[in-house]
């Protein structure tokens, strides 16, 4: 059988007719028609009144950071499981993360983080200081991972209290929306003062590359256009005002990703469909169970985990992986703890524990949209067998 990976790119729809007319118009760098329908197409889905297209989501959340006002010695809180590019957006201005747990979705604990804020922040001028290091907390990352929306109702109310910018790191949560309460009918990247979107190849939608910065704010938009284009001030002249950079996406990659955005409530109504196979599957394995989604938002289901009962089973999640991956299915396990990678462990963390169990007893299984039945039955039963 042909190799069954974590997440690949499902391209049916009209990338190859946006890409010849891409390359017949000579318009395949930072300008063009497919940029402009980009953006519109994004700000349809996501309800968001401005987007700024750039080269990966990476750069968003580095974006976000300047314009948040986050600086050197200065301090952003953050959960510590998530893709590395989270923690390492903040080192780029010179700034700390302080790591937060996570809860049982693995997005950030919101009580603990509520908890920390009150017991370990003082108000002085308009900033909010870390007692301990004495540094001013400039924003708050809220990851929305592997597609299920965070819980951060309460959580949003006290940073706008404390003067502590919001920034939604919604790189995988694209079509994930609230249902009901303080955010019902929102989409995920659209509710903080930025929101990042990644389509890289293994989202849900790609662009090969490519990421985008979202805001309501029109001043945050008209910053980030300037910063995105090296920061001129005088396209005849050459003439720039600050350090720019050069974190346009180009109208090629744009071309691609305006053809997947067409296809996108096809994706997700697949991956509801993939999701339910696991599930009717898995939850007739013993010491083996689906890992559960908020019922507070409708996600898109990006990825789909498990969790292991080792104490149980005597097997341990990664054991289960590796013998898994020698056969044709890529399975991989939650992402190593941010508090405790090599570049970050001298970084404050706030009782940290739950993220230590589940990245210890959780399988990311393959999730592709184009992913079939039968396909399904064999990852599972593999995992049944390796159980025993």
């Amino acid at each position: 059988m042909k190799n069954i990976g974590l997440h690949e790119p499902y391209l049916v729809g009209n990338e190859v007719k946006y890409l010849k007319n891409c390359i017949q118009a000579n318009w395949v760098s930072t300008s063009g028609k497919y940029l402009e329908l980009f953006e519109k197409k994004i700000k349809e889905i996501t309800k968001t009144k401005f987007a700024i297209p750039v080269l990966n989501g990476t750069i968003g959340l580095h974006l976000s950071m300047i314009l948040s006002g986050v600086g050197k010695d200065e301090e952003v809180i953050v959960p510590t499981i998530t893709f590395v590019a989270t923690i390492n957006a903040i080192k780029y201005v010179g700034a700390n993360p302080v790591f937060m747990d996570t809860d049982q979705y693995l997005n950030i604990d919101e009580d603990k983080t509520i908890e920390f804020i009150k017991n370990n922040t003082n108000k002085k001028g308009k900033y909010s200081i870390n007692i301990k290091t004495k540094k001013k907390i400039k924003a708050l990352v809220i990851v929305h991972t592997f597609g299920n929306a965070a819980k951060f109702e309460k959580l949003y109310s006290l940073c706008k209290k404390k003067n502590i910018k919001i920034i939604e790191d919604a790189a995988e949560s694209l079509g994930t929306f609230y249902k009901f309460n303080k955010f019902k009918k929102k989409y995920t990247g659209t509710i903080g003062d930025f929101g990042i979107i990644s389509f890289n190849g293994n989202k849900i939608v790609t662009c090969g590359n490519g990421g985008v910065l979202l805001t309501q704010n029109k001043k945050y938009y008209k910053q980030a256009i300037h910063l995105v284009n090296q920061a001129k001030n005088d396209n005849t002249r050459f003439i720039h005002d600050k350090v720019g950079y050069n974190y346009k996406l180009s109208n090629i990659s744009a071309a691609v990703g305006l053809s997947q955005l067409e296809k996108l409530n096809i994706f997700i109504k697949k991956k509801k469909i993939i999701r339910n196979l696991y599930k009717n599957k898995i939850k007739k394995i013993k010491n083996l169970d689906m890992f559960e989604s908020p019922n507070y938002s409708d996600n898109n289901n990006w990825l789909n985990l498990v969790k292991v009962d080792e104490k149980k089973s005597k097997k341990k999640a990664i054991d289960l992986i590796k013998k898994i991956n020698q056969l044709n299915f890529q399975l991989r396990p939650v992402w190593y703890p941010n508090h405790l990678q090599k570049p970050f462990k001298k970084c404050q963390r706030y009782k940290i524990n739950n993220s230590i169990k589940l990245f210890k007893s959780c399988i990311c299984l393959p999730s592709s949209s184009f992913l079939k039945k039968k396909q399904i039955e064999l990852i599972v039963d593999s995992l049944k067998r390796f159980l025993k």
